[in-house]
């Protein structure tokens, strides 16, 4: 099958499933369907993963280092508040170590290599190409959060969602963005940058 072909048949299976998910989660069945959650980000990177061209040892380091960057500061937010605000994780995201779900730290790889897959190709300097991706990274979890709330993924006490959540979104993202950019392991495509799309689609409208 031809990278194009397969980027083409990736994409749709993106589109079925997050459709899919859309409908169950406003049936009488959105417990069951938010009991998929984790299997739906695997998939997700799996997709984004089988799209690419590149399998190098540099990209698959890449994706471990932000995968344990990710865990780390999400730990150290939950433990300590000091990275986000006070927050814990439901159980909705599966299977926890320490407090946080195993689950998030591909979520952090997935937004980097999707963000950062939109302004990898644009004709401007790298720190900006960053934070343009932080920017959007930021801008998706401001979509997510009041659907996440409501969902169970995790819970801020008082309620209330701090300003200083999005800094530390923009800054870490930003940072994941100029790792990836600067080694040259993210990659454009029809899925890496249709996933991202995908996903503001699919909170925007479960938002409504």
């Amino acid at each position: 099958m031809s990278p194009v072909k397969k980027q083409n048949l990736l994409l749709i299976v993106l589109i079925i499933f997050y459709t899919v998910g859309l409908i169950g989660l406003n049936t009488s069945f959105r417990f069951y369907f938010l009991g998929l959650t984790p299997f739906n980000l695997l998939l997700s990177f799996g997709c984004l993963y089988l799209s690419f061209k590149d399998y190098s040892l540099k990209k698959h380091i890449d994706i471990l280092l932000i995968g344990a960057a990710g865990y780390l500061i999400e730990w150290i937010g939950v433990h300590t508040a000091l990275l986000f605000g006070h927050y814990e994780y439901g159980s909705v995201l599966g299977y926890k170590v320490d407090g946080i779900p195993l689950i998030i730290s591909l979520n952090w790889v997935l937004l980097t290599f999707t963000a950062t897959a939109i302004v990898h190709k644009w004709k401007i300097p790298v720190i900006l190409k960053a934070l343009i991706a932080g920017a959007l990274m930021t801008g998706l979890d401001w979509i997510i959060e009041p659907v996440a709330i409501r969902s169970g993924y995790w819970f801020w006490e008082f309620k209330t969602i701090p300003p200083y959540n999005y800094g530390c979104w923009m800054i870490f993202s930003s940072l994941f963005s100029y790792w990836v950019l600067s080694r040259k392991t993210v990659e454009t495509n029809k899925v890496t940058v249709g996933l991202f799309a995908i996903l503001v689609i699919f909170f925007a409208i479960l938002n409504r």
